[in-house]
C-alpha cells in the first residue's frame, strides 16, 4: 500500500510539473512568437502596428494565481519526498543497528550456552573421578531427572559403578529416565 501510496505522489507530482510547464508556455510564447516573426520580418512596421494587444486582465490574474497555487503543491510535495527520503534513512540505520543488537546477542547466548555447557562437563568429570559410594550418595539427593542427565554424559563404567550404589528404586527411575531421553527423537 506503501508503494501505490508513493505510485500517486510521483504521479501527482508529474502532472503538476507538465501543468506548470504547460501554463508558463502559455504565458511565454505569445513574446516570443512575436519577436520571432520582427526576426524574419525584413521591412521596417512600426511600433504600433507590433505590439499585441494586451492580455486579458483577469485571465492573467486568474492564471498567475493558478501558477501560485500550483508552486505551492509543488513545494509540499517535495517537503513530503524530503521527508520520505530522511525517514528512509532514519529505518534503514535502525534496521542496522538492530541488526547488530541482534548479531551481539546471538554471541552473548553463545558464550553463555558454551560457558554452562563447559560447567556440566567439569561436574561430569568430577562425578566420573569420585569414588561410586560417594558419587552415588550425591545422586541420591539428586532429582532423578537431572541425575539422569549426568549419568547419560558420563563414561559407561563410570555411570554404572555409580548407579551399582543407588538404591533400586532410584536407580531404576534413573534407568526409565535415561531409555525414555530419545524416545521422542524422529526415526527418520
Amino acid at each position: 500500500m506503501k508503494r501505490r501510496r508513493l505510485g500517486g505522489v510521483l504521479t501527482v507530482t508529474i502532472v503538476l510539473f507538465v501543468a506548470s510547464f504547460g501554463i508558463r508556455v502559455a504565458i511565454g510564447a505569445g513574446p516570443v512568437l512575436a519577436e520571432a516573426e520582427d526576426a524574419a520580418d525584413d521591412t521596417a512596421t512600426p511600433v504600433a502596428e507590433t505590439c499585441p494587444e494586451p492580455p486579458n486582465p483577469e485571465l492573467l490574474a486568474a492564471l498567475r494565481d493558478r501558477e501560485a497555487r500550483l508552486d505551492e503543491q509543488e513545494q509540499r510535495i517535495a517537503d513530503r519526498l524530503q521527508a520520505l527520503r530522511i525517514a528512509e534513512e532514519q529505518l534503514a540505520l535502525r534496521r542496522a543497528e538492530l541488526e547488530a543488537a541482534e548479531a551481539s546477542l546471538e554471541q552473548t547466548i553463545a558464550t553463555v550456552e558454551s560457558a554452562a555447557e563447559n560447567d556440566v562437563s567439569n561436574l561430569v568429570a568430577v562425578y566420573e573421578q569420585m569414588k561410586a559410594p560417594d558419587a552415588a550418595e550425591l545422586f541420591t539427593e539428586m532429582d532423578p531427572t537431572f541425575a539422569a542427565g549426568f549419568l547419560g554424559r558420563m563414561r559407561p563404567d563410570a555411570a554404572a559403578a555409580i548407579m551399582a550404589e543407588l538404591e533400586p528404586a532410584n536407580a531404576y527411575t534413573i534407568s526409565v529416565i535415561l531409555a525414555g531421553q530419545n524416545a521422542d527423537a524422529p526415526t527418520e
